[in-house]
Formats: C-alpha cells, structure tokens, sequence
C-alpha cells in the first residue's frame, strides 16, 4: 500500500513509518519539523517538507501519490501550548485534520487512520480504566481539538463513506521523544537525568497516566491497518502510574541519587488518566508487551 504518514518525522510517527516500511509499504511523510527531526526520517520513506493547513501543498501531494492509506499522526500536541494558543492548536489539530479528510475524499483514499488521545479526549475520569464509551469531556483545548478530529472523522465517513481507524494513546513514551517540543515527562526526566540534572515535577507528583511504551504503540498501527473498518480503540495498558513512580524507574536506570524539585501544578492537567485496552485485545489482537521499569530503561538508554 502507499501510505501517507502525516508527523514522520516526529516521535510516534517516525516509528510508525519506519515499521510500514518493512512490512513493505511505499511512505510518504509530511512533516513542518516544528518538533520532529529529519534525522528520524527513516531511509526509503519519501519526505516532503510542508505543514499540513498548506492547503495547496496537500491538494498537491495526495494528487501526485493517489494514497491508499492516511496515517494522521502531525499534531499541536502540547497542552500547555494549547492552554495558551487555542487558536493555534484549532488550527493545527482541526483545520489540518480537515483539508486531509477532503482531500482524502477527493482522491478515494480507502481508509483514514488517525492518531488520537485517550486521556485527553476523556478528560477527568467518572471510572477507571475509561473504555471506549467514557463521557468524553475534555478539559484543555488540545484534548477538545482531538475529539473534534474525531467527529469530523465520523462526519466524512458518515456522509462521503470513508473508512477510518481512530487509535486513542494513553501517554506514549519511548526513544526519539523529544524533551522540549512535545509532551512528556519520560522524555523530559530522561534528558535531564542523563545529563545530571535534577528533574521538576509539577505538582506533588501524585498525578497518575497510563504510559504505554512507542514499540506497542506501533504494533497497533499495524494492526490497524489490515483491522475491519470504522473502529475507535484504545491503546494503552490499563495500568495507572504516578509521575513520582516513574521518577524513581529512572532514576533506578540512571543510577542516580538526585531527587526531584516541585513546582506548582499545570492548568489544564488532568489528577488521574488510565485507559482499557480490553477492545484493542478483541478487535485487533493487540495487547502491551512492554512493562514500564523495561520501557523507561530503554528509553533512558536512548538518552545517553
């Protein structure tokens, strides 16, 4: 299949796409670089340097390549960012969504997968873990961008009859995050730790995700691709972590004895965020393989 993998250069997508390609599919990757890197490029993938709200560059590339596939992975994914510009992050997450859903249709793409947010999109939690038919109810405009994504996603497949596969993340983490263009604590431990450091964490540390390594992440792209139509699925691990947990994982790694500082709490963060995967294990046969002390030790690894 030719696949079109939109944030390749970035940090889930690069992995996405490197994996695409050795199951022997043609990519192409749209990426602005505004926080991916074209050293995450993988070799054979084809690049094209562009933002996704350029609307004559899109229209350009899906006439050029006749995609099979659309993988949606370039985001504004900071919720700090998006707490402080809603209106850039509408215009990423939502305009940028938009022109690839009309292009998409233009050209016949047969199915639109989409990158999405399960902590985000449900914002705080009634029970835990949220399946797929949590309230959603986000509380930061990245999360209400994400959901809005979504039922334009809904719409056009409603109404021009395209197929989608919408995957909603727990916290993903893994090598090649970048520690000061996207989200993520693991990241941000990771970097300051290797470089002896000490670590802020906001809050009193008592906040709780549900992280779920990038390498299981990817195997559910994969097996999203070959999935029956019209899905939403969770991708996590139903585990809830607190941030000081994960502090102490990679501190362990560092062989570190550096303590973390406190800052105050973030606007717009949510207190607790898990996510059932039970869905993902039915429909997909997808399932975590990676438990969190070795997927934070890999990725300190990364780091070094």
């Amino acid at each position: 299949m030719r696949i079109l993998v939109t944030g390749g250069a970035g940090f889930i997508g690069s992995h996405v796409a490197e994996t695409f390609l050795q199951a022997g599919h043609e990519v192409v990757i749209i990426d602005n670089l505004s926080t991916g890197l074209e050293e995450n490029i993988p070799p054979g993938a084809k690049f094209v340097a562009g933002d996704i709200t350029d609307r004559s560059l899109v229209k350009s590339l899906f006439t050029e390549h006749k995609f099979d596939v659309i993988n949606h992975h370039a985001a504004q994914m900071n919720i700090r960012v998006s707490v402080a510009d809603p209106v850039l992050d509408a215009r990423v997450n939502i305009l940028g969504t938009i022109e690839l859903l009309r292009q998409s249709i233009r050209t016949g793409v047969d199915k639109f997968m989409f990158a999405s947010t399960g902590g985000a999109v449900y914002g705080e939690q009634t029970s835990f873990p949220a399946d797929e038919n949590h309230a959603a109810n986000p509380i930061s405009p990245y999360g209400v961008s994400k959901l809005a994504g979504e039922k334009y996603i809904h719409y056009y497949s409603r109404e021009y009859g395209l197929p989608y596969c919408i995957l909603r993340y727990a916290n993903v983490y893994g090598p090649r995050q970048n520690p000061n263009g996207e989200a993520g604590v693991v990241a941000i431990f990771s970097s300051l730790l290797a470089s002896g450091k000490p670590a802020t964490i906001n809050g009193d540390g008592r906040q709780t995700r549900d992280y779920v390594y990038v390498g299981d992440v990817v195997a559910a792209n994969l097996a999203g691709l070959g999935a029956k139509d019209n899905l939403t699925i969770n991708v996590g691990t139903g585990i809830e972590t607190d941030v000081l947990t994960v502090y102490e994982h990679l501190r362990q790694a560092a062989h570190s004895d550096l303590a973390p500082r406190h800052g105050p709490a973030k606007p717009g963060e949510q207190i607790r965020s898990v996510i059932d995967p039970r869905l993902a294990r039915e429909i997909l046969g997808w399932e975590p393989g990676i438990a969190l002390p070795e997927g934070l030790s890999r990725t300190y690894q990364s780091f070094l």
